[in-house]
């Protein structure tokens, strides 16, 4: 399992995670990409804790998702099941287990700030904070994607399922954006990764 590790964490975590990962008796699969989800976990019907994480994300965003299952495992397990999934307990469970990762023979010395400031309170998903998500981007294997904020207001793009979309103005804080083939507006998290078509 350590090796299998060594390939998709940074090498400092690798030890603590194993640890992690046979103190909760964890049952980890990496998985080929989900769009919509990084990782995720569940307590399967034999009573094994299985948590998947997608195969394809660099090794910090995956030491953040592999982490961030584990304690819901962690949460639910000290407070009970009817707690919110994403609630004060899952947060403190997570911030638990995470600081311990957040120094710098793991993370590169320009994220450490950006990590301590998250998980001053820590959200479902890390993407939502803008500022370390395209930190964390900077670590991803090349590709054409970009974010929705990043790209211009009035172009097209197109989404993961093929639909296109025209950007329009920020709203709060998603942005609607306009389906070309129905005319209806939807309502962007502003680092959707999308595809930026020429206009």
């Amino acid at each position: 399992m350590s090796e299998t590790l060594s390939k998709y964490l940074p090498e400092h975590a690798v030890k603590p995670v194993f640890e992690l990962i046979v103190a909760n008796q964890v049952h980890l699969k990496i998985v080929n990409e989900r769009v919509t989800r990084h990782g995720d976990y569940r307590k399967g019907l034999s009573g094994k804790h299985e948590i998947t994480v997608n195969a394809n994300l660099n090794k910090f965003k995956f030491l953040i998702t592999l982490v961030h299952e584990i304690s819901h495992l962690v949460a639910f397990e000290k407070f009970g099941r009817n707690i919110k999934p994403h609630g004060q307990e899952w947060k403190y469970s997570f911030q638990r287990l995470m600081v311990p990762f957040i120094r710098p023979e793991i993370f590169p010395n320009h994220l450490l700030p950006l990590l301590a400031r998250h998980f001053k309170n820590p959200t479902a998903s890390s993407d939502t904070d803008a500022t370390l998500s395209l930190a964390l981007k900077q670590f991803d294997e090349q590709n054409d994607k970009n974010y929705v904020f990043e790209i211009p207001y009035g172009s097209i793009f197109r989404m993961h399922n093929g639909k296109r979309y025209k950007k329009g103005a920020l709203r709060t804080k998603r942005y609607e954006c306009t389906e070309l083939s129905s005319g209806r507006t939807y309502l962007f998290n502003p680092n959707a990764e999308v595809e930026l078509l020429p206009s």
